[in-house]
């Protein structure tokens, strides 16, 4: 199953996703988790030791890679070079393992779909698009905030794509315009998280602006993932009420795709 989840920055995209990648890791699925977000903190969330490990470089940063496989240099333009490079063994040699799941950042796409192609943006893309078609895992892409990911191509081909919205007004805006960009590109399944929830007040008022049969999940706010966010720790082992909540949500996206739960 290929999810990506979305929303405005700060919603707690990287916590969802961290949470749902070591619950299924924990639960013996073969898991892949991509921090696609330029400034994300997947690494830490999922229980990444960077200061005794060392950064892991993003895909994109990868210059002589990427020179090989395009045939050309990063930042050239006009130039000619190779659109749909090899990419089936980038997973194997770049990505790492976290508690049992395999983590890899890929960095940012550099520009507009509709704008100059670039050798960076041919080996994302390609990269990208064999995530989603050829990989058979749970693959989970935490992605940049906003909508731009949309606009740009990278999220076309997901199962299902995750929003998460935050109590407030312009969470819910940003929820409704990634949804309207999500139709366009054919995503056939989307779904709203909403988290950092204080009553159940919040909850109605979020469910009657979005729609209730839209909402897929729950999570409540836990002063626990703030703490674990200030260590810079995975909130896996921290927040157990919001652990209980992505084990359901897993629960829930199975049997959307008719799997075994």
């Amino acid at each position: 199953m290929k999810i990506a989840i979305s929303g405005k920055g700060g919603v707690g995209k990287t916590t969802l996703c961290a949470l749902m990648a070591r619950e299924l890791s924990k639960q013996g699925r073969r898991v892949l988790a991509i921090d696609a977000d330029p400034n994300g903190n997947l690494a830490e969330a999922v229980g990444y030791d960077e200061e005794k490990s060392g950064r892991i470089e993003p895909l994109i940063e990868k210059k002589a890679l990427i020179e090989e496989r395009t045939g050309a240099k990063p930042g050239s333009t006009g130039s000619y070079f190779v659109l749909n490079p090899k990419v089936d063994d980038l997973v194997e040699r770049f990505s790492v393992e976290v508690n049992g799941l395999r983590l890899m950042v890929t960095g940012e796409l550099k520009e507009a779909l509709g704008g100059c192609y670039c050798p960076e943006n041919a080996l994302l893309r390609s990269f990208l698009r064999h995530l989603m078609v050829e990989r058979d895992e749970w693959v989970i892409l935490d992605m940049e905030a906003g909508f731009e990911h949309l606009t740009r191509g990278t999220a076309e081909s997901v199962s299902i794509l995750l929003v998460v919205v935050e109590p407030g007004l312009r969470a819910m805006k940003t929820a409704e315009k990634i949804t309207s960009l999500a139709r366009q590109l054919h995503i056939q399944k989307v779904g709203y998280i909403i988290n950092k929830v204080h009553s159940e007040g919040q909850n109605r008022r979020i469910a009657d602006r979005l729609g209730q049969d839209t909402i897929w999940a729950m999570m409540p706010f836990d002063f626990q993932a703030l703490e674990a966010d200030l260590s810079g720790t995975s909130p896996y082992e921290q927040c157990p009420d919001m652990r209980e909540a992505a084990r359901e949500l897993i629960g829930k996206l199975q049997r959307e795709q008719g799997q075994e739960v």
